[in-house]
């Protein structure tokens, strides 16, 4: 962005720029102008709280979801032009299902003065991004109800997100584990009740407080959450997370941008190329760069053969889970015949890396038609098989039904998407709503539920399957012909055949796959309807080879943090369901 962009003429700002100029005439509001055209506003410390809640409750269409908070050290940020001077910035992202449209709002603040009011009391999700935000970036929250570390163990030393922080463990002193420090590594991870405000006892009750992980089946993962009981009865539930966390973020600041989109694969690790599509889609759109149709559908093809994979993956377990354990046999069975269809045309399984900065690696081989003509005409039988066998058996309907209800407002009280936010009755899809990548070309159906409790979160799921299969028949009946690349200087790596003709195609290739592709300068955010919610990224270039930051927004790190609210009340193996019904994958989590 260059100065001239900031003169943004009044009819060309956005309809939302206008109502808040109305609105808060007295407010210094600062639009900048973003290669994705999200509304981006920068408001001061002392006023944006008010704007937040305007934008959440008084607005005639409001942004009810804190759906993204992150921030950002722009300390050494050259390609600041037009903006207004900050150190770090804290970054409000909205969404608004009525508008079907988002919002950023943005708080400058200084490296002598880095604190902020909390606004968990407006939208509660805040809690955990915000303790996020001062874990990674030193940011404080004043009013916060428990500012402690989340995804780092309480005695790291340091903000890892900064840009001062080392990237790698040989920029960093040998780690050393000595008795003494060992005792206290040990004696730091141990619940002290008091420090999340929960007593002992009341009255007479004296409470019993139950570790579930970090090591238990039922956790899905590494992750530990503590029950505080009396009898069997959930009093209230800690959720602690981080043990997965391994800078995501982070690795996505040192790699370049075509080397980070293996790490990608690993972020919903059941959902293999899903993760790929919003990082390669997101740098695309600061490249300008515009795929080819065949592209897309393979994209497509592909991604939804994946949301079968970790939808099956979920249904098995979530079976297995409630005390049902024929099902998850039979699935994890069954979706081997998926990944011997990724075998062939990529070449990996459970991580192909397999998408790239303007195509795919490479173009569908052949025979690969009948491997997914036989799919899609042997798994609706097989859907129907599994549903008789788990969702109408009555031991999982009597764990599953009536058990951890959320409404529709609490569902966009905490940043519920996906499967999770449709089980309460919203009908609200990105792939139709928001139509990316090529989905305004397909006939698909958005399965709805009505009581937002884990059996109905599993029958959309269930109903998600038989609507994807739907979606990969629609792909290989109508797959175009066509390149598997675009034409543009940026795509990495370049078609393989041009390169063993042309000297500029060899050097692009050289110099995109061993340094990377020079981006841009810009912002720009995609988000995407992947598995198990919405999955963004959101890219700041600064004309490099590298991002200046990658924020990855997951699902399930807000799915988890309401796991308290509907967890109050309850038994204990209520607290497996509600677990098993979340979709959680750890390293979503934690990135």
């Amino acid at each position: 962005m260059n100065t001239a962009q900031t003169a943004v003429n009044q009819l060309d700002k956005p309809a939302i720029a206008r109502e808040l100029e109305n609105r808060f005439a007295d407010v210094t509001l600062i639009y900048q102008p973003t290669i994705d055209a999200l509304p981006t506003f920068w408001v001061g410390r002392d006023r944006f709280r008010d704007v937040l809640k305007y934008l959440k409750t008084e607005s005639v269409q409001p942004y009810p979801m804190l759906y993204d908070l992150c921030g950002m050290d722009e300390r050494v940020r050259t390609h600041r032009e037009g903006l207004p001077n900050s150190d770090f910035t804290v970054i409000y992202h909205l969404l608004s299902i009525v508008r079907n449209e988002d919002i950023r709002i943005k708080v400058a603040l200084t490296e002598n003065d880095n604190t902020v009011p909390t606004v968990s009391d407006i939208f509660p999700n805040a809690n955990w991004y915000e303790r996020e935000a001062w874990d990674m970036f030193g940011i404080t929250f004043d009013g916060h109800p428990n500012l402690r570390r989340i995804l780092t163990p309480p005695w790291w030393e340091g903000h890892p997100l900064r840009k001062d922080h080392p990237a790698r463990a040989t920029e960093m002193e040998p780690f050393t584990l000595t008795e003494e420090k060992q005792e206290q590594y040990q004696e730091a991870l141990r619940f002290k009740p008091e420090e999340w405000g929960m007593s002992r006892k009341k009255g007479d009750t004296e409470y019993m407080f139950l570790n579930i992980g970090p090591n238990h089946p039922s956790s899905h993962g590494a992750f530990r959450i503590v029950l505080q009981l009396d009898g069997e009865v959930v009093v209230d539930a800690v959720p602690e997370i981080g043990f997965h966390h391994r800078g995501a973020e982070k690795m996505g600041e040192r790699q370049s941008w075509h080397s980070f989109i293996p790490y990608t694969d690993r972020i919903d690790y059941a959902a293999g190329v899903m993760n790929n599509l919003p990082y390669v889609m997101a740098v695309e759109k600061l490249a300008g760069i515009e795929v080819p149709d065949r592209v897309k559908v393979i994209r497509i093809m592909l991604v939804e053969l994946f949301r079968v994979i970790s939808h099956m993956v979920f249904w098995g377990t979530f079976s297995a889970d409630v005390g049902h354990m024929s099902s998850i046999f039979y699935m994890f069975n069954d979706r081997e015949r998926i990944f011997r269809i990724f075998e062939a045309i990529t070449g990996g399984r459970m991580h192909p890396s397999w998408f790239r900065i303007g195509g795919v690696a490479q173009d569908l081989p052949n025979g690969w038609d009948k491997m997914v003509r036989d799919f899609v005409e042997w798994m609706p039988g097989r859907v129907d098989h599994f549903d008789k066998i788990s969702m109408q058996n009555t031991v999982l309907q009597k764990r599953t039904v009536g058990i951890g209800i959320y409404t529709q407002e609490e569902a966009l009280d905490w940043g519920v998407t996906g499967p999770g936010l449709r089980a309460t009755g919203i009908d609200y899809d990105f792939r139709r709503d928001r139509a990316y990548g090529g989905y305004d070309q397909f006939d698909f159906d958005i399965p709805v539920g009505s009581n937002g409790d884990c059996y109905d979160r599993a029958a959309v799921r269930v109903e998600e399957v038989r609507q994807s299969v739907r979606i990969v028949k629609q792909c290989l009946d109508n797959m175009p012909e066509g390149p598997y690349k675009a034409d543009h200087p940026l795509t990495t790596p370049p078609p393989k055949e041009r390169t063993m003709r042309d000297i500029e195609t060899l050097i692009h290739h050289f110099v995109n796959v061993s340094w990377g592709p020079v981006i841009p300068a810009g912002e720009a955010s995609v988000t995407v309807e992947a598995t198990k919610g919405n999955n963004s990224y959101y890219l700041t270039s600064d004309g490099s080879t590298t991002s200046y930051r990658t924020r990855i927004r997951t699902p399930t790190f807000a799915h988890l943090q309401m796991l308290p609210l509907i967890s109050r009340g309850l038994m204990v193996q209520d607290v497996v369901a509600i677990l098993c019904a979340t979709d959680i994958v750890m390293a979503d989590v934690d990135r």
